[in-house]
C-alpha cells in the first residue's frame, strides 16, 4: 500500500542524564525502547538528534562565576572593560555578566538598539521613529536614553534589562556606566579593553576594533576557551552556547561531540542493521514573527552530525512542476508526470528554475531547527528527537 505519510518528528523521552553517564547507550536505548512502545520501525536515514544540553551534562562541562572572572581578568587586565553588544538575556548572558563584573573594576556596557543581535528589544523602531534618533550614528548615555525612552520592559520577560545588567554588575563590586551605541569604535572612547559579546558577527566586531587601535580585543569565545582552576570550557566557543546552571554556575556548550554521533550511529547498525544518520543540535534558525526574537543564541545549531547530514536539499518545486509543466494534466497523469521529473531530476539543482522557492539552506540547520521545535526548551522531557521520512519525496 502506497506511504500517506511524510516526514514525521518524535520527540523521544530519556532518563534524566548526569554527569558520567553512558549518553551513546542510553539515547539508543530510549529510541529503541519508544519504537517498541508505540509500534513503528528504524529506518535507513532516519535522524536521531540529541540536544547539547544534554551532551554538555554527560560530560560535566560547567565553570563558576569565580572562574570567568578569573580569566576574564587575566586576560582583560582587571581594570576598565568594555563589555559591547550582549544579547538581553536571564538565561544566556546574566550569569556570565555577573563573572565578567567580578573580573573588572569598572564596565563600560555598551548596549546595541533598537534591539539586541538576536532581535530582543530595548526599545521599539517606533520609539525610535518619534525621537528623531538614528540608531546607526547616534550615541546615548543612560541620563539621554530614560529622556527619551523611560523605563522599557521586555513584552516576554517583562525586565528592564538596562535596571537588570547595572545591578548585576555592581552586586560583583564593580563601577557601571552605560552607553548606547552600534558603532563599535564608540567603546574606544571609554576604554581600550574590550570584551565583544557578539555571536554571529563577533569576528567582524574583533576586526573593526583592532584596526581602529584597540588594546585587547576578546570576544566571548576567547574566555573559558581553556579551563580555569579545573573548570569546563570549550576549545572553539569559550562561553558562547553556555546556559544558566546555578546563581553561580554556567553549563557550556558540549566539546568534542563527534565520538558521541559516530558511537550512536554505529550501535543502532549494530543492533537494527539500519544506518541512521545522528546530530548534536543547538538552537533553532527561526524568527518569531511577533516578539520579532531570531532563536538562534548558540554559536550554531549542528555542534557534530554523521556525514550524511552535510550539504544542502536538492529539490523541486512540485507546484511549479504543476502550474507550469503539466499544467494540462491533472489526476493520475499529473501523479505519475511529476514522479518521474522527480526520479530524473539533477544531482544539482542550482539555477533550475523547477527548484525556485525551496529552502535554500544547510541540511543540519532546518532539521536542527525542526527538533528544537520538537524538543521545546520546557518540561517535555524530550532531549532526543528521531526524524523519520526527512530525506523521502513524492514518489517514495
Amino acid at each position: 500500500m502506497e506511504r500517506k505519510v511524510g516526514t514525521i518528528s518524535r520527540g523521544i523521552r530519556c532518563p534524566i542524564i548526569r554527569e558520567g553517564d553512558n549518553l551513546a547507550e542510553i539515547v539508543v536505548d530510549s529510541v529503541l525502547d519508544a519504537a517498541e512502545s508505540e509500534g513503528f520501525e528504524i529506518r535507513d536515514r532516519d535522524v536521531i538528534s540529541v540536544t547539547e544540553s544534554v551532551v554538555a551534562r554527560a560530560q560535566g562541562n560547567y565553570a563558576s562565576i569565580d572562574a570567568i572572572a578569573e580569566d576574564v581578568r587575566v586576560k582583560l587586565g582587571g581594570e576598565t572593560i568594555g563589555v559591547i553588544f550582549p544579547i538581553l538575556s536571564r538565561n544566556r548572558f546574566s550569569i556570565c555578566l555577573k563573572g565578567i563584573a567580578r573580573g573588572a573594576k569598572k564596565v563600560v556596557l555598551m548596549l546595541s538598539y533598537p534591539s539586541d543581535e538576536v532581535g530582543n528589544s530595548l526599545v521599539s523602531l517606533d520609539q525610535v521613529d518619534e525621537a528623531g534618533i538614528n540608531p546607526y550614528s547616534d550615541v546615548l548615555d543612560l541620563k539621554r536614553y530614560r529622556e527619551l525612552f523611560g523605563e522599557n520592559k521586555h513584552p516576554f520577560t517583562g525586565v528592564d534589562y538596562v535596571s537588570y545588567y547595572c545591578q548585576l554588575i555592581e552586586e560583583q563590586g564593580a563601577e557601571v556606566q552605560v552607553v548606547f551605541a552600534n558603532n563599535p569604535r564608540e567603546i574606544l572612547n571609554h576604554t581600550r579593553k574590550v570584551l565583544t559579546c557578539d555571536i554571529h558577527s563577533r569576528m567582524r566586531t574583533k576586526r573593526i576594533l583592532k584596526e581602529a587601535g584597540a588594546e585587547v580585543v576578546c570576544g566571548m569565545d576567547d574566555i573559558l576557551n581553556a579551563p580555569v582552576d579545573g573548570s569546563g570550557c570549550n576549545e572553539k566557543y569559550g562561553l558562547l552556547g553556555s546556559n544558566k546552571s546555578t546563581e553561580d554556575t554556567i553549563k557550556l556548550f558540549p566539546r568534542d561531540c563527534m565520538d558521541l554521533v559516530n558511537d550512536i550511529q554505529k550501535n543502532v547498525l549494530d543492533r537494527t542493521g539500519k544506518h541512521v544518520e545522528v546530530m548534536v543540535y543547538g538552537d533553532g534558525a527561526f524568527k518569531d514573527p511577533v516578539g520579532k526574537i531570531w532563536e538562534l543564541a548558540d554559536p550554531v545549531v549542528s555542534v557534530a552530525n554523521t556525514e550524511g547530514l552535510e550539504g544542502t536539499p536538492n529539490e523541486v518545486k512540485l507546484k511549479y512542476l504543476a502550474d507550469n509543466d503539466f499544467k494540462d494534466l491533472s489526476g493520475e497523469a499529473l501523479k505519475n508526470a511529476v514522479s518521474q521529473r522527480i526520479k530524473e531530476k539533477k544531482s544539482d539543482l542550482v539555477g533550475d528554475m523547477a527548484s525556485q522557492g525551496t529552502t535554500p539552506r544547510r541540511l543540519t540547520d532546518l532539521i536542527g531547527s525542526l527538533c528544537d521545535l520538537t524538543s521545546g526548551s520546557g518540561d517535555k522531557g524530550t532531549p532526543v528527537i528521531l526524524v523519520q521520512g526527512y530525506f523521502d519525496n513524492y514518489t517514495n
